[in-house]
């Protein structure tokens, strides 16, 4: 992890929210954090289950998304972040190349008008 990158780009987020735009920002992983995932997983069980290797893999954006939003408010900077799940993300069940079904913004758009940036985690969402 480098704070000096996550800062850099809160900086640009910042410049954003401060001319006034409403933000929704979607983050990745971190890094080759999603590679160092696969490696640990994939040493542990070679042929790991599609869907535990989703719930795996998407911790780095949990980590990522945290981070931002911490950082963001450090900078006097509202922000709040979100899973996919959070943020009604619907996809459909094929676990490892879901796609999307539909997005409930309703939550994104109330914390944005209320003056908060948005930070959701990319490669989330939740099947019926």
């Amino acid at each position: 992890m480098d704070t000096d990158r996550i800062r850099n780009v809160a900086n640009r987020i910042r410049t954003y929210h401060d001319q006034g735009h409403q933000l929704c920002v979607v983050l990745s992983a971190m890094g080759h954090t999603t590679d160092g995932l696969v490696a640990m997983a994939t040493e542990l069980n070679p042929h790991p289950a599609r869907r535990e290797m989703d719930m795996l893999l998407s911790t780095g954006e949990q980590v990522s998304i945290a981070l931002m939003a911490m950082t963001l408010e450090a900078m006097q900077v509202p922000a709040i972040s979100f899973t996919g799940g959070q943020v009604g993300i619907v996809t459909d069940g094929n676990f490892s190349e879901a796609r999307i079904e539909k997005i409930n913004v309703d939550v994104i758009q109330k914390n944005m008008q209320a003056g908060k940036v948005c930070i959701v985690a990319g490669f989330q969402g939740i099947d019926t």
